[in-house]
């Protein structure tokens, strides 16, 4: 699966109260490790000098994902879903990758993730005072844009050198900014990958369950100046068995989660928000399950998005589950009601809460045109970005939107200008879907239906779109990313021309977003993190926001209906769960080389680890920091980690790095890797 976002399957949550972190529960920063908390717990926990030597070794992909680097060569451990985008775009019918998966011959062979980027922060600075400084007593949208100024500068002032990434980041809903320094890689090869039959066995059937026998792992490599990056702060690989009751760790990047929403806002997600993606994406999979069914040509073509709608509807599903389970919303209201009472009284507090609904009740009058006013369309996306750019880089750095400020448009150009395969019929599908829905939500006669359709049905204008555009071609994107305006003002593609037409209502719709939602949700959340701070000290960690934060737990099953699951899966198993037919059908190397493989090695096994979206391809580190597996999934109770945990039940589910080395060695054989593994390790064992 895609740990991108989480569901929760009714169950009895032990919540308590907002902000309290109990048992193996924390995404926590970096900069705010509860080492003394783990140590009650565990007996153990990591020094200072440990969290520096797991900082630099830990990566963050731009597509979504955690990894890690494993070798001095660049060689980075992540997830097998992590990267079937860059399988899929490095594929032909001949020579298809993904269902057939890649191992380099050498390091020449080893093919461009376009697009992909790999970061490692160096520093995280708390920047506070100064971004609350500029934003002082100001509302509305003045204060998002006297913050989102002071943002671009800092951001700028942090990043004069090349291959530095600069970030500030808001935690606690505006509580805290921080800035997080990266490190960047910008040239990312593929280097190994089993099947999607291997790595993804089990299918959607098996996805947020347990027990599992997914080799859902891959490795890629980082490459500067046309030669493998020299990465000498790497994590130690270490492909032994786990044992049950072992600390673990897992060092990533989660993506979001909902922890501090209040009820109001969780009122939202259940009754607009969710409702309206469950509809909308459940008839994008049934379109493109029939057009995939046209041919195997198609089939293959679809399956990545597929794969994607899918995820995403089981996690939608869940979590409309939660936010109707009744039990579930009085415990958070429960909550809720007591960090209430015991904030009550503190100077300044004065009534988040109350200005939080009056926010949200502002949003459900625009949240439907904003979700529908960008058409679903990878060119689309390319053509709004350039209209945008044009405009954008014309203004000074602190008055730009926030993707186009100086420290972000080194990766926004790298991500235009990739040259990565466009799919004509899946844009069409894709465009037909989004402007027809468009029309279904906002009605035939709505002025922005009119602005989207003009005179056209969906399909005519989504045939006409995709026939006539030739941003599929990156030399012409290059040609009107460097023309600038003026190339913008001129060019007559039509996605460029929709894209010109529809900025300006993108645009105010952004401002309607900022000036009575955005700001004064942040304003009011500043203040209840300040109340989180005084009532519960450091015992808080800010919600996820897809930069790095570390989680301790240890290896542990749980009872289900009862019964006790137990911590992991052998390789054997496969073989027993194996029925033929997919998607539990034998993968190819495993049948051809089953009297080669060691059954007994552990396959996945389960962690109590705190992870959501964002997670996946995370090291799962021991006590000694050295790589024992890397996250993939979680239990069906786990991602209900959006709202909140559970530690009798929530767990992670890992690929362990034995059944990785199995692979390396006697099923998808890699034995250039094997022998760089063994001596990164050894180097490491020096140290």
């Amino acid at each position: 699966m895609r740990l991108k976002t989480g569901l929760f399957a009714t169950a009895a949550f032990a919540l308590s109260l907002p902000g309290i972190a109990s048992a193996d529960e924390g995404m926590w920063t970096f900069d705010n490790f509860p080492a003394e908390r783990m140590k009650a717990a565990y007996g153990w926990a990591p020094d200072q000098a440990w969290l520096d030597r797991t900082r630099a070794g830990a990566v963050r992909l731009t597509g979504g994902c955690s990894a890690s680097f494993v070798s001095p060569d660049g060689l980075i451990l992540t997830n097998h879903h992590c990267i079937v985008t860059c399988l899929s775009d490095n594929s032909t019918a001949q020579d298809d990758l993904v269902a057939n998966g890649f191992v380099s011959a050498n390091r020449t062979a080893e093919r461009k993730c376009a697009g992909q980027q790999a970061e490692v922060v160096t520093g995280i600075t708390d920047v506070t005072a100064d971004v609350r400084a500029a934003i002082g007593t100001l509302t509305g949208e003045a204060a998002t844009r006297a913050r989102d100024a002071r943002i671009a500068e800092i951001e700028k002032a942090g990043c004069s050198e090349a291959n530095i990434r600069c970030q500030v980041v808001r935690l606690f809903g505006g509580g805290q900014f921080k800035l997080y320094r990266y490190r960047t890689y910008s040239d990312v090869r593929v280097a190994w990958a089993p099947s999607i039959s291997a790595a993804f066995f089990g299918g959607d059937p098996d996805n947020f369950n347990f027990p599992r026998f997914a080799m859902d792992a891959a490795f890629l490599r980082a490459y500067e100046d046309g030669r493998p990056a020299a990465t000498p702060a790497h994590l130690k690989w270490n492909p032994r068995e786990p044992v049950d009751g072992e600390v673990t760790l897992v060092v990533g990047n989660p993506g979001s989660t909902q922890r501090s929403f209040t009820s109001e806002q969780l009122a939202f997600e259940r009754e607009v928000a969710l409702p309206v993606s469950l509809a909308v994406n459940s008839e994008l999979r049934g379109r493109l399950i029939r057009a995939m069914q046209e041919s195997p040509e198609k089939r293959r073509e679809g399956e990545d998005l597929l794969f994607n709608i899918e995820n995403s509807l089981k996690v939608t599903i869940g979590r409309t589950r939660a936010l109707n389970d009744q039990a579930f919303l009085g415990r958070l209201a429960a909550a809720e009601a007591e960090f209430k009472a015991r904030a009550d009284g503190q100077a300044g507090l004065g009534n988040p809460w109350g200005e939080i609904a009056n926010a949200v009740k502002a949003r459900r009058e625009f949240f439907l045109a904003q979700r529908f006013i960008t058409p679903s369309s990878d060119l689309y996306g390319y053509a709004l970005a350039l209209v945008r750019a044009a405009t954008e880089r014309t203004k000074p750095n602190s008055e730009r939107l926030r993707p186009f400020t100086d420290s972000a448009l080194p990766l926004l150009e790298r991500t235009i200008l990739a040259e990565r395969p466009v799919t004509p019929w899946l844009e069409e599908l894709r465009l037909e879907w989004s402007l027809s829905k468009a029309r279904e939500y906002l009605g035939a006669d709505d002025p922005q239906t009119r602005l989207l359709l003009g005179r056209e049905s969906p399909e005519q204008r989504a045939r006409r779109l995709v026939a006539g555009t030739r941003l599929a071609d990156p030399a012409v994107r290059r040609q009107l990313w460097e023309g600038g305006a003026a190339a913008i003002a001129a060019s007559t593609d039509p996605m460029i021309v929709l894209a010109r037409e529809l900025d300006a209502r993108e645009r105010e719709l952004q401002r309607q977003f900022n000036e009575r939602f955005d700001a004064p949700v942040q304003a009011a959340q500043a203040r209840l993190a300040n109340a989180r701070f005084a009532v519960f000290g450091d015992t808080v960690y800010p919600d996820a926001t897809f930069t790095l934060r570390i989680s301790y737990g240890q290896v542990k099953g749980w009872t289900e209906r009862g019964a006790a699951v137990p911590t992991r899966t052998r390789i054997g198993g496969l073989f027993e769960r194996a029925t033929g037919a997919e998607p539990f059908k034998l993968p190819a190397a495993f049948e051809r080389n089953a009297a080669r493989i060691d059954r007994d090695v552990t396959y996945n096994f389960v962690t109590t680890n705190d992870i959501i979206g964002g997670n996946s391809g995370s090291p799962v580190l021991d006590r000694a920091g050295t790589v024992i597996g890397t996250a993939f999934d979680g239990n069906i109770h786990s991602l209900g980690g959006n709202y909140g945990y559970d530690p009798e039940l929530n767990r992670t589910v890992v690929a362990s790095a034995a059944a990785i080395q199995e692979a390396l060695e006697n099923i998808y054989p890699a034995p250039a890797l094997v022998a760089e593994l063994n001596r990164s390790n050894r180097a490491s064992r020096r140290r």
